[in-house]
């Protein structure tokens, strides 16, 4: 089992992708504990994980708000009296927030979609690292969306949002890296949760037509497979992912479950680095650094061509198939590039 015995919180996780990490987690041998608003679906979640739990490991469900300091302090507290100090930290917890024109939509609802988003990473980020420094070690796993990677007009809270969440994750990837706590962003691709239901419930006439109809596409398509986003959490609270950080990291385009063989490399592009050359990205045909050539309007992810696919992929591609060898001077640059800091690196839609 990969997690045997870690403590792992998972937020956002009485339904959907949330759940599906919260289970696997259990599956894998880890304590877990959820935390959700809704106390019912809440419950049902908790005994649906009781029943994964073998003998021995713990199951806690919390309901409260992720952006509430008083509650996330209580949970934190909770978790370190009756299982742990916690080794794994998911934030999954998120809302689409206000839909609509930026300059008619409810103040106080954007307002709060940032406070849910934003504050609801960072709040619960606060206390899981007191507890990792504590343990001298820990993973920290936040959601991103399609936002934070293109413009998502008439969805300017959650882009806004997230956005602000794969900034904080690069911050926080620096800060933390002298106390062997790693902090990552996921881009699970466009999944067909709660999330698609609001989409198509609010109409063309809200999000507007060509999002509307991606909308249709996809629900009638299945969307992305939710195991991908799943498996690419349990590789990052794992110890096979020791020393990757700092980085947004696509379930389905990027070649995650060996992103650990390039260890070095990472360290060394971290260092030597830190900002990304625009230049390249350019060059690769992407409107930005990243996992896939991403639909205008982050509705959903579309398989790069050839010409558009990043120097990250096209290297990894290219050195799995024997075309290249490690140390050939063409792609020397390319890998300097390669999994590169968060920022503009991919596409969620949890």
């Amino acid at each position: 089992m990969k997690l045997q015995n870690l403590v792992t919180i998972v937020t956002g996780a009485s339904q959907g992708l949330g759940h599906a990490i919260a289970e696997q987690f259990a599956k894998e041998g880890a304590h877990v504990a959820i935390c959700a608003r809704d106390s019912a679906l809440l419950e049902k979640a908790r005994r649906r994980l009781q029943d994964l739990a073998n003998s021995g490991q713990r199951v806690l469900a919390y309901a409260g708000d992720v952006s509430s300091r008083e509650q996330m302090q209580e949970l934190f507290r909770r978790i370190e009296q009756e299982i742990g100090l916690v080794d794994v930290l998911v934030n999954n917890a998120g809302v689409y927030g206000p839909k609509g024109p930026s300059e008619l939509v409810d103040l106080d609802e954007w307002s709060r979609a940032l406070e849910i988003n934003l504050l609801g990473t960072f709040i619960p980020t606060r206390f899981a690292i007191a507890q990792m420094k504590k343990k001298g070690a820990g993973k920290i796993v936040n959601l991103s969306g399609g936002g934070a990677t293109n413009p998502l007009p008439r969805l300017s809270a959650y882009a806004a949002s997230k956005a602000a969440v794969v900034r904080l994750t690069e911050t926080l990837a620096e800060e933390l890296r002298e106390f062997s706590i790693a902090i990552n962003a996921i881009a699970p691709g466009a999944l067909n949760t709660r999330f698609l239901d609001e989409v198509l419930k609010a109409g063309p006439e809200l999000v507007g037509s060509a999002f509307y109809e991606k909308a249709l596409k996809q629900r009638d398509t299945g969307g992305a497979p939710i195991e991908k986003g799943v498996a690419l959490c349990v590789y990052l609270a794992s110890a096979a992912s020791d020393g990757i950080t700092g980085k947004l990291i696509s379930a389905l385009w990027d070649p995650w479950e060996k992103l650990h063989d390039f260890r070095a490399e990472l360290t060394r592009c971290a260092a030597l680095f830190p900002k990304i050359e625009e230049r390249s990205f350019r060059s690769a045909g992407s409107r930005g650094a990243g996992n896939a050539v991403i639909a205008g309007d982050g509705s959903g992810i579309r398989q790069p061509n050839s010409r558009q696919r990043p120097a990250r992929i096209r290297y990894a591609k290219a050195l799995r198939a024997g075309r290249i060898d490690r140390k050939s001077s063409n792609m020397n640059r390319d890998r300097e590039h390669a999994f590169q800091p968060a920022t503009r690196n991919g596409h969620a839609g949890a």
